[in-house]
C-alpha cells in the first residue's frame, strides 16, 4: 500500500509538471503566433449559396485592392496600419460589389482581436488561438466565415494546388523564429501533439 501511494504521488507530480509545462508553451506560442500574423475575416449574410458566393465575390475584391497597397518589406504593423486607414475604401469596395450583384446589405469592418481555429493554407497551417484581423460583417453576419492572412501575405496565395510556393514560404520564414515555423510548417506527430494543446487550452479558456 505504501509502495501505490508513493508510486501514485510520483504519477500525479509528474502529470502536474507536464500539465504547467504544456501550458506554458501553448501560452507562449500563442501569443507569438498571435503577434506575428495579421488576418482577414469576411462573415456571410447567411448560408445560402449565393450568400456565400456574394461573400467570395467581397473577398476577391478586397484582395486585390490590398495588393494595391501592399509593399516589399512590410510588417505587420505596417499592414494593419494601411489597412486602419484604408477602412472606408475597404467599406466601399464591398459595399459596391454587394449593389453589383442585385443586394443591398451593409456593411460592417472592424480591426479586433478574434479567436480563430486552426487553419491549413496548402502545407502551412496556424494552431487555433487569438490573432489580430480585419473582421468584414456582411448583412447579418450569420453565415459562414472565410478567413487568411493579410500578414504574411497568405491571403494572396493559390493553395489548391496544396503547397506554398518557396518564395513564400522562404517569406514567412525571414517574419518567424525557427520554433513558430516548424510548428506551422511541420506534419510530425509532435507538431499535432503542439497543435492540440494549444487547441485544447484554448477551449478551456486556459491561454
Amino acid at each position: 500500500m505504501k509502495n501505490f501511494k508513493k508510486g501514485f504521488m510520483i504519477f500525479l507530480l509528474l502529470f502536474i509538471f507536464l500539465i504547467i509545462t504544456a501550458t506554458s508553451y501553448a501560452k507562449s506560442v500563442s501569443e507569438d503566433l498571435s503577434h506575428t500574423f495579421f488576418r482577414l475575416h469576411i462573415i456571410a449574410n447567411s448560408d445560402t449559396t449565393e450568400d456565400q458566393a456574394l461573400k467570395l465575390k467581397v473577398r476577391d475584391a478586397i484582395l486585390d485592392y490590398m495588393k494595391t497597397l501592399s509593399y516589399e518589406n512590410m510588417s505587420k504593423e505596417e499592414a494593419m496600419q494601411i489597412s486602419s486607414e484604408h477602412l472606408e475604401d475597404f467599406k466601399a469596395i464591398a459595399k459596391q460589389v454587394i449593389h453589383d450583384n442585385g443586394y443591398s446589405y451593409d456593411v460592417s469592418l472592424h480591426i479586433q482581436n478574434d479567436y480563430f481555429p486552426t487553419k491549413v493554407y496548402g502545407n502551412i497551417s496556424l494552431p487555433a488561438g487569438y490573432y489580430d484581423a480585419l473582421k468584414i460583417e456582411i448583412g447579418d453576419a450569420i453565415g459562414q466565415n472565410w478567413w487568411c492572412s493579410l500578414f504574411p501575405p497568405l491571403c494572396f496565395v493559390d493553395v489548391s494546388s496544396g503547397v506554398i510556393k518557396e518564395d513564400d514560404e522562404n517569406y514567412l520564414k525571414e517574419n518567424l523564429n525557427n520554433e513558430e515555423f516548424t510548428i506551422i510548417s511541420g506534419d510530425s506527430e509532435n507538431v499535432k501533439l503542439k497543435f492540440k494543446i494549444i487547441e485544447f487550452l484554448n477551449e478551456k479558456n486556459m491561454l
